[in-house]
């Protein structure tokens, strides 16, 4: 067992797991950590992708009643087939969109620099949507109709870009869209399960060629750590959004795109280039 990658893996997986459901971007900060680890060829991609998943199911145990009574009420329950198709509406403009768009923008995009300033807007697009007058339309997710839900997917398409992060672009844009906070974030995490669960099967089955069993190892170390730190994660937001707006992100998001910037410049680090 090769050590070197067990500890990668498990850096990998702490870092994905915080940053997941955090609108600071999962998928930035793992792209800049593969690189300095020089853990991002093609292994290392798929590697990434699949301890996704472990974040994704931090989620559906954090939420498992919820969504066991959802499942159980389908066909059954108003509220349970409305958020059910809200779900499916906002999942599809991404899905068709990544469909159609991923093989250019992993060419052009999942390098250090353009993930830098993607981080530097969006966090400047945080403040923007705090700053302005926030109108409450829809307190619980359950209250939620299809139009916000397509205008949320939509949003949610920015994050095809690396460093936007997928869940501050369905939370900002549910802030925008008139969604409480709470309803906002919860939303983003509900969102995150069809996306990731699709995007990780898909890129696995993609990529089966150069998977072995030998990887086993690395592949349950990332996936073990992401699970257990987002749902640290998940925990942690929910108390931090009930008393704070998500300005912190913003400044966090802008400062560390600019550090990530200037030791390109100044040639401190020498990330893989586009």
């Amino acid at each position: 067992m090769d050590w070197h990658l067990i500890i990668k893996a498990l850096l990998l997986g702490i870092v994905e797991g915080l940053t997941e459901f955090l609108p600071i971007s999962s998928t930035g900060h793992l792209i800049l950590a593969s690189d300095l680890l020089d853990f991002n060829d093609e292994k290392g991609k798929v590697f990434a992708i699949v301890i996704q998943l472990g974040a994704i199911l931090a989620v559906c145990w954090e939420y498992r009643a919820r969504i066991g009574r959802v499942i159980a009420d389908i066909g059954s329950h108003e509220e349970a087939n409305r958020f059910a198709l809200n779900l499916l509406i906002a999942f599809l403009p991404a899905a068709l969109l990544g469909l159609l768009f991923i093989k250019v923008i992993k060419q052009y995009l999942f390098h250090p620099v353009p993930v830098a300033m993607a981080f530097i807007i969006g966090g400047l697009l945080i403040l923007w949507a705090e700053r302005r007058r926030h109108v409450i339309d829809v307190h619980r997710v359950e209250d939620m109709d299809w139009k916000h839900a397509l205008k949320v997917g939509l949003a949610q398409c920015l994050a095809l870009i690396p460093g936007t992060s997928r869940s501050g672009a369905t939370i900002i844009g549910g802030l925008f869209f008139g969604l409480s906070r709470k309803a906002a974030t919860e939303f983003s995490f509900f969102l995150a399960i069809p996306i990731m669960f699709a995007a990780t099967f898909y890129d696995v089955y993609k990529h089966r060629e150069i998977l072995h069993f030998d990887d086993a190892g690395v592949f349950v170390t990332g996936f073990v750590a992401s699970f257990i730190s987002a749902l640290i994660a998940v925990r942690g937001l929910l108390r931090f959004i009930s008393q704070h707006d998500f300005a912190v992100f913003a400044w966090y998001r802008i400062g560390f795109g600019l550090l990530v910037l200037a030791t390109a410049h100044f040639g401190w680090v020498q990330w893989s280039e586009a």
